[in-house]
């Protein structure tokens, strides 16, 4: 049997610095790839939102364009099932028939039931209701998210290019609309736009949703426009819609992916509490939020009207996080593999072997 070495992954460098080999001949693009695949937070994180994702749009009738898929849940948010009366304590009536605990514990076996998450005051099946708010919530994060990423994106990258009076008066259109609390903005639009329907309600908001982005933006692109590369492409005559476009926003990006995604779970908190104080999802239609202002009285008698809700709403917002911290991790050039004391010493070995 022939052992082969195993190829370190530092070597010394001839000033006695120690190089990381994992990264050696990758491109940009396969570092950052590389480094958000070892993120383990990140990588849990698009596994369970994207598993929530495929749950919650597959469960109920859904209608795009021509096509209608119809949902593997038996119940929509319109039907009128009796009230489950059977095993629940001190006298309530539709309580959740979900059971995740198994015989040999002394439960009654894991099992899905009639009405897994209960049912709301009149009788209405509630995992029907918690799908269809999770599936307006979501919809509201991704197109906040679009909107205000590309709104602060482009507003970010013009006033840090041109600097000067378009600097000016971009950014204090940007400060004046900072300097007005979120939830005020969000309240308004919410009192007059809220009835149109969710997508318009999240159009609406993410026109205000892009200052901060475009902030971090507007510093990037100061920064890089001084750099060596830009005058390079200045004195070879590209013009400065190329310059933007071609050098300096692919080195953006990162800043950019990393913001939109804090945008976007800052997006479902700011949702969740426009339609808590009633300003945003109206009725017919609900959304995570919605269901908790609804219900809030409940909260002492049927707790469950409120954990499932919020247990969706905190399960997308830290995942979105996460996600988040990965990418910057990964588009952060200064972030490195965290040399061990191991590798110190295999270092020193391998200097003294040199010399």
């Amino acid at each position: 049997m022939i052992l082969r070495k195993k190829k370190p992954e530092f070597e010394v460098n001839t000033d006695g610095s120690i190089a990381n080999k994992e990264t050696e001949g990758l491109s940009q693009g396969q570092i950052v790839r590389k480094r958000f695949l070892q993120h383990k937070g990140a990588m849990i994180a698009i596994f369970v939102l994207t598993s929530i994702v495929l749950f919650v749009f597959s469960a109920l009738k859904l209608k795009i364009g021509p096509w209608t898929y119809p949902g593997w849940w038996k119940y929509t948010i319109e039907d009128l099932p009796d009230f489950a009366l059977e095993g629940c304590a001190d006298g309530l009536v539709g309580c959740p028939t979900m059971s995740l605990r198994p015989t040999w514990l002394g439960g009654s076996g894991v099992q899905f039931g009639e009405h897994p998450f209960g049912q709301d005051d009149i009788g209405r099946d509630y995992f029907a209701l918690v799908m269809r708010g999770a599936q307006r919530s979501l919809m509201v994060t991704v197109i906040i998210g679009l909107i205000g990423g590309v709104i602060g994106t482009v507003v970010g990258a013009i006033s840090g290019f041109y600097r000067g009076i378009v600097d000016s008066v971009l950014m204090r259109i940007t400060d004046f609309i900072i300097t007005v609390p979120s939830i005020i903005i969000g309240s308004v639009i919410g009192f007059h736009f809220g009835n149109l329907g969710v997508a318009f309600l999240a159009f609406y908001l993410g026109l205000f949703a892009w200052t901060g982005l475009s902030r971090l933006v507007r510093g990037e692109f100061l920064t890089l426009r001084e750099r060596e590369f830009v005058d390079a492409a200045r004195v070879a005559g590209a013009s400065n819609r190329r310059i933007i476009f071609k050098h300096i926003l692919p080195n953006a990006v990162g800043i950019i992916i990393v913001s939109v995604t804090l945008l976007m779970s800052g997006a479902i908190l700011l949702e969740t509490a426009l339609s808590y104080l009633g300003f945003g999802v109206v009725s017919p239609d609900v959304s995570l939020g919605s269901l908790i202002s609804q219900y809030q009285e409940s909260f002492t008698t049927r707790p469950w009207l409120f954990w499932y809700p919020g247990l969706f709403i905190i399960t997308i917002a830290l995942c979105i996080n996460f996600i988040g911290d990965g990418l910057r991790d990964a588009f952060d050039p200064r972030q490195r593999r965290r040399i061990t004391r191991k590798d110190r010493q295999s270092a020193r070995v391998a200097k003294k072997a040199k010399v």
